[in-house]
């Protein structure tokens, strides 16, 4: 193995192991991973149901399933490295790279860090889409004053910028508490109303399903259920992280109970009429409007959560100092600018979700952890010996890195495809802008 970047990869707070006396139990690891990524992808599974079929509710339950075991077996990896090497024990600041370091040296470290950040950036620019499209929905509702979605993501942008100045994600962590109980509360509301406007909607027809609506299907259910670039940074703050395993399978099983009454009765009751955004189909009256609230909560917060590493990663880059100051405040500042451009730029939710699930979510989930798995276990060093696999768990695992080969570049491609289509092309926001004002 290469000698550790001690700049990146800081060891604080060593304990025996990792351990932390007041770190995360089990259950609020859960509750975090489960704020982190219950969100903007539910809101999109409707849709995705009606572009993959009745197949699709296998995919989702699988997907939890699938992402809960990888989930299970990338915190074994990162047991497995505190184990072998002390200077990992404790809070390391990037595990993921870390791990990516150990096993493959300095490119998987740098080939880990680019999917970990373009994978948050991508969410961050999601999430302001979406929080800005409810936004607009919520103002519509209210005042029925229809501004434009350009401008609200202008806006939206330009109140969440201050948040992103201070602190680091562990200053954040009691919203994802919130966070959790918004998008639960929100679902419940949501197949509610669905259910209600089950009685007046016309006759239900679903669309054909091919590759590609199948494929750009999976991206957004892989982008629902892939919070992994987070999970081994929850891990290294439990008070035990060889228990992660049982958060991650506790987690699933909340977002599979979320994520799957919305998706079927979404699917059941509106058909080829549901959109990208359910909550654009689904009858306007209050319960929407708490429904629009709750989510777009949620969307403020994830945004704070998700685009502080890819802040904190490029501070450490420059050599910004850890501690508040204008360099800072302008670093990030560029940064949200940056995620602001994306989004006038591709102002189209579904694609820009299935494009950053088919891509590096995808690696991040179904490839890198299992890669990661069987490298470390069959690696011998002079103080420790190989861990022997089951032959089973080696088939499932390769299995697992194949299917996410193959529908992760089926996905990237389709929702490229999608994007680029002259049928679905989205012109940028400040064509429009410079159109209007010419």
């Amino acid at each position: 193995m290469e000698e550790l970047d001690d700049k990146s990869i800081n060891a604080e707070e060593q304990g025996v192991l990792g351990h932390h006396k007041h770190g995360l139990t089990v259950l609020t690891c859960a509750v975090f991973m489960v704020g982190e990524m219950a969100g903007s992808g539910v809101l999109a599974l409707p849709d995705a149901l009606e572009n993959a079929g009745w197949i699709g509710i296998v995919v989702i339950a699988l997907s939890c399933v699938v992402c809960a075991y990888t989930g299970t077996i990338l915190g074994r990896c990162w047991s497995i490295v505190q184990d072998r090497y002390p200077e990992m024990r404790g809070h390391v600041r990037y595990p993921y790279p870390a791990m990516g370091q150990i096993t493959f040296g300095r490119p998987g470290r740098y080939f880990i860090s680019i999917a970990t950040n373009s994978a948050l950036f991508g969410t961050a620019v999601v999430f302001l889409l979406l929080a800005s499209q409810n936004l607009q929905l919520v103002v519509d509702h209210l005042f029925h004053k229809n501004l434009s979605f350009c401008f609200w993501l202008l806006i939206v942008a330009g109140i969440l910028l201050p948040c992103t100045w201070p602190g680091t994600p562990k200053d954040f962590w009691p919203v994802a508490i919130g966070a959790m109980t918004a998008t639960s509360l929100a679902c419940v509301i949501l197949v509610v109303v669905m259910g209600i406007d089950s009685k007046t909607a016309p006759p239900v027809v679903h669309r054909d399903v091919d590759l590609l609506s199948f494929a750009m299907a999976f991206g957004t259910i892989a982008y629902a259920s892939c919070g992994h670039p987070a999970f081994p940074t929850f891990q290294t703050d439990m008070r035990e992280p060889a228990k992660f395993g049982r958060a991650a399978c506790l987690a699933y099983l909340v977002m599979a109970a979320m994520y799957l009454p919305v998706a079927i009765t979404g699917y059941y009751v509106y058909g080829q009429n549901v959109k990208e955004n359910v909550l654009q189909t689904v009858s306007a009256g209050t319960p929407l409007l708490i429904v629009e609230l709750l989510i777009t909560g949620h969307l403020v917060c994830s945004y704070i959560i998700v685009i502080n590493p890819v802040c904190q990663e490029v501070e450490d880059i420059i050599g910004i100092e850890r501690h508040f100051s204008v360099k800072r405040v302008l670093s990030r500042t560029v940064v949200c600018s940056l995620v602001l451009f994306v989004a006038e730029s591709v102002p189209h939710f579904g694609a820009v979700l299935s494009l950053v699930g088919g891509s590096s979510l995808t690696l991040l989930a179904f490839i890198a952890p299992p890669v990661f798995y069987l490298k470390l276990t069959s690696t011998a060093g002079d103080l420790w010996e190989a861990i022997p696999v089951p032959l089973h768990e080696k088939v499932l695992n390769v299995e697992i890195i194949l299917v996410g080969i193959v529908c992760g570049v089926a996905s990237t491609y389709s929702a490229i495809k999608v994007l680029a289509s002259p049928n679905s092309f989205t012109p940028p926001c400040y064509v429009n802008l410079t159109a209007a004002s010419g």
